[in-house]
C-alpha cells in the first residue's frame, strides 16, 4: 500500500489529479460551514444533530455530513442528484425513448445526463419547499412567517439549498472529470466521513461516564469491536463474487484463428451496492415526513400508528428489512438481463462447460443470479437492522451506521482501484523490454 503511494506521488499527472481532489473536498467542507439566512442553528441541532430520531431530517443529516444540521446552504448536499439518477435509471428501462438514447454511445450518455442535472434541478427545489415548511413547523425557521418578510425569507431558504445542491454537484463534475474516481461518490464519502470526530467524542464521552455508570466499560468496547467487524464484513461481501466459466471455440477468419480461450463472467453477490437501502430508507421515511406536517393528539390512533415508524421500534426494523429484500429483487431484475447475456455468449460462440446455448443457458444463468440476489438482500438487511437491533439491545443512545459504512467502504474501495489501474497503466513495460 506504501508503495502504492509513493507511485502515486512520484506521477505528475496523478499527483495533480488528488491534489485537485483534496481541494475540492476542502471547499465543500468549507461550504458546510456558511450557514442560511433566517434559519436558527441552536434549533436545527437539537432537532436532527443526534441522528437518532426517527424523523427523515436525520437521515439526511448522515448523508450530508451534519450539513443539514449546522443549516448550511449544503443542507440537502448530493441526495437530489442521488435521487434523480435513479429515476432516470429506473424510467431508460420503462420509457423506450430513453433507453434507445442510453444505447447511442458517449452522446446518449450526456443527454441522459443533461436530463439528470435538469430532474436534480426540479428535485432540489420541491425539497427545498418541503424542508422549509418542516423546519418552520418544527421552529427551525426565525419568526419570519407573514407577509414580505415571511415570502422572502421563504424564498431565499430555498434558494440557498437549491444553489447549494447545484454547486455541490458541479464538483462532484469536476472531481468525475479533473480529479480521481467518482465525484458524487467521493463527495458523498467526504461528508459521511466528517461525522467520524463527533462518533470519537461521543464514545470519548461514555468512557468518561463510566465511573458513574459501570455498563459503559462493556458497551464502549463492544461497539469498537463491532465496528471493526462490520467493516471487515462489508469488505469482503462487497469483494465478493460468483465466477461462471465460459469457452470460446476456435474459427478461422481468413487466414487467422480466433477464440478457444476460456474466461469466466464475474458476478458479485452485493451487485446492487446501497441502492435498495436507499429506497427502503425513503419509503420508511415517509410516515415521519407526514408526521413532521401535522400534530397527532397525545394518546390518540395516528400517534400510536406513527410510533409504529420510529427508529427503536421492533415493527419498524421487520419492515425496513423486508424493503430492502424487495428493493434487492428489483434492482437486481433491472440490472441483469440473463437472456441478453446468454445471447451475446453464443454470437461470440462461446458457451458455459457442461451447459447447452440457448434456454439452458439463460435458465442457469436465473437460478445463480436468484441464489446470488438472496445473499445479497440478506447482506444488505443485516448491514441496515442490525445498528437498530444493537441499539434496542444495550440501550445505548447510538448508531453504528450500517448504511453509513457501506458507502464509505464502497467508496473507499471503487478509489483504490481506480488508482491502482491508473498506476498500472502507467507502469507497464515497454516492447523492449
Amino acid at each position: 500500500m506504501f508503495e502504492s503511494f509513493k507511485q502515486i506521488f512520484k506521477q505528475k499527472e496523478l499527483r495533480s489529479k488528488l491534489i485537485y481532489t483534496l481541494v475540492v473536498i476542502i471547499f465543500f467542507r468549507l461550504g458546510c460551514a456558511i450557514t442560511v439566512p433566517f434559519l436558527n442553528p441552536t434549533s436545527l441541532t437539537d432537532m436532527v444533530g443526534a441522528g437518532q430520531s426517527s424523523d427523515f431530517l436525520s437521515y439526511l443529516n448522515v448523508l450530508t455530513g451534519g450539513a443539514l444540521a449546522d443549516a448550511s446552504v449544503f443542507g440537502l448536499s448530493i441526495t437530489p442528484y442521488i435521487n434523480a439518477s435513479i429515476i432516470i435509471q429506473l424510467l431508460t428501462i420503462a420509457i423506450p425513448a430513453l433507453e434507445r438514447m442510453a444505447k447511442e454511445g458517449n452522446d446518449g450518455q450526456k443527454k441522459i445526463q443533461r436530463i439528470t442535472r435538469y430532474t436534480t434541478l426540479g428535485l432540489s427545489i420541491a425539497m427545498g419547499i418541503m424542508y422549509y415548511f418542516v423546519l418552520r413547523n418544527k421552529d427551525g425557521v426565525l419568526n419570519y412567517y407573514s407577509g414580505f418578510a415571511g415570502i422572502f425569507s421563504a424564498i431565499v431558504i430555498v434558494s440557498c439549498f437549491v444553489a447549494g445542491t447545484m454547486l455541490v454537484m458541479w464538483m462532484g463534475d469536476q472531481i468525475t472529470e479533473h480529479g480521481v474516481g467518482n465525484g458524487i461518490s467521493i463527495i458523498l464519502f467526504a461528508g459521511i466521513l466528517s461525522r467520524g470526530p463527533d462518533a470519537f467524542m461521543t464514545l470519548a464521552g461514555w468512557w468518561g461516564m463510566a465511573a458513574d455508570d459501570p455498563k459503559y466499560y462493556f458497551i464502549v468496547p463492544l461497539i469498537v469491536i463491532v465496528f471493526i467487524a462490520m467493516i471487515a464484513f462489508i469488505v469482503f461481501m462487497t469483494n465478493a463474487e460468483r465466477r461462471i466459466p465460459v469457452s470460446y471455440a476456435k474459427r478461422v477468419v481468413g487466414r487467422k484463428m480466433y477464440g478457444g480461450q476460456s474466461t469466466f463472467i464475474p458476478i458479485k453477490v452485493n451487485m446492487t451496492g446501497v441502492l435498495p437501502i436507499i429506497f427502503a430508507m425513503s419509503f420508511m421515511s415517509l410516515p415521519s415526513m407526514i408526521e413532521s406536517f401535522v400534530t397527532p393528539a397525545q394518546g390518540g390512533f395516528w400517534e400510536k400508528f406513527f410510533s409504529l415508524f420510529h427508529y427503536n421500534n421492533m415493527i419498524y426494523g421487520v419492515l425496513y428489512f423486508l424493503l430492502i429484500l424487495a428493493f434487492n429483487y428489483f434492482y437486481t431484475a433491472i440490472q441483469f438481463n440473463p437472456v441478453e447475456i446468454a445471447n451475446s455468449i453464443r454470437k461470440n460462440n462461446g458457451a458455459i462447460p457442461g451447459i447447452r446455448p440457448g434456454k439452458p443457458t439463460v435458465d442457469y444463468f436465473s437460478k445463480i443470479i436468484s441464489k446470488i440476489t438472496f445473499l445479497g438482500a440478506i447482506f444488505l438487511g443485516l448491514i441496515a437492522v442490525f445498528p437498530i437491533v444493537f441499539s434496542m439491545i444495550t440501550k445505548a443512545n447510538v448508531s453504528l451506521g450500517g448504511t453509513s459504512i457501506l458507502i464509505v467502504v464502497g467508496v473507499a474501495l471503487e478509489t483504490v482501484r481506480t488508482l491502482e489501474s491508473q498506476i498500472t497503466m502507467r507502469h507497464h513495460k515497454g516492447f523492449l523490454e
